[in-house]
């Protein structure tokens, strides 16, 4: 086992020399950059492309001192949190190594989220200014009309605005405009308003002024909570991950109890060996899962 691992680190290694000598002008980091960005954009969802470029337009984006900073961080934490398990070198450099192929899972996450909140941003801004806008024309496409030229809002959204006023007036109803909204943005605010809007504009309603004035404290009162919810749980985060790095360091705990020596003694059984191995995968699938949860779900109602 140990012999194989160490063909893989001289392969690595290998390719990495052979890189460097053909890319003589160019650094050997943007040119490994380059070429994963062009896998990406050849095989990558281009739902997730928008969403990276969306990120990147926000400028939100890490930087590639970031990243760097960020590959360290994960590949000098690995390699030494596994050395004290193992004590090899060898499997502490597996280890950095499987470390850092966790970062474009954690990028992803993070686009992902940084993205849900800006979508649920925009469409905080497009149920509060269609309520005022009808208010004023009476007519919900009027309304749709008034928000999309007043520049207040952005793409997807605003791209998605413009379809249903192109197919209010291409049906001669709005009936499959709001449908088309609602699929694509699944918040019970825009559900709820497009409902309202429709029983308005089929029915007709006395009390118009008034269910759009409460319309409106609910999206205020909705995004109180969101926003505060986002607090929350970015505290929990905090405490989470703090949580999971202990987790990690209870090995320390055990080699005091049990003396190094004698725990180094252990490491010669296989079995030990191979429990160890299975503590840090459950610790790091534990770690990912409570990064999946803080990330997703943003804005969610």
């Amino acid at each position: 086992m140990g012999t194989g691992i160490t063909f893989i680190i001289i392969g690595a290694i290998f390719v990495f020399i052979v890189a460097y000598r053909r890319n003589t002008d160019e650094n050997v980091y943007k040119y490994i950059s380059r070429n994963v960005s062009a896998i990406y954009d050849k095989y990558a969802p281009y739902s997730y492309k928008m969403v990276r470029d969306k990120v990147v337009e926000l400028g939100q984006e890490y930087t590639p001192r970031q990243y760097a900073i960020q590959i360290a961080v994960f590949a000098v934490s690995a390699f030494l949190v596994s050395y004290m398990y193992f004590y090899s070198l060898i499997i502490s450099m597996v280890y950095a190594f499987l470390s850092v192929t966790v970062i474009p899972y954690l990028t992803y996450l993070r686009c992902k989220r940084i993205y849900s909140e800006f979508v649920f941003e925009q469409i905080q801004v497009y149920t509060t200014n269609v309520i005022m806008e009808f208010a004023t024309t009476e007519s919900f496409v009027k309304a749709l009309e008034g928000v999309y030229d007043s520049g207040v809002l952005e793409d997807p959204v605003k791209e998605d605005v413009k379809t249903m006023i192109d197919m209010a007036y291409q049906n001669g109803t709005i009936n499959d405009s709001l449908s088309f909204m609602d699929s694509h943005y699944d918040y019970y605010i825009v559900k709820n308003m497009h409902q309202l809007f429709l029983q308005i504009t089929n029915e007709g309603s006395k009390d118009a002024g008034a269910s759009l004035e409460n319309m409106s404290l609910d999206i205020d009162m909705l995004v109180e909570n969101v926003y505060r919810d986002r607090l929350d749980r970015a505290a929990f985060h905090k405490k989470f991950l703090q949580f999971g790095i202990i987790l990690y360091l209870m090995v320390m705990m055990v080699q005091f109890l049990l003396g190094v020596e004698t725990y180094i003694k252990l490491l010669d059984n296989i079995l030990v060996t191979m429990l160890l191995h299975l503590i840090i995968f459950v610790n790091t699938y534990f770690l990912l899962s409570g990064e999946k949860y803080y990330n997703e779900n943003v804005g969610a109602e």
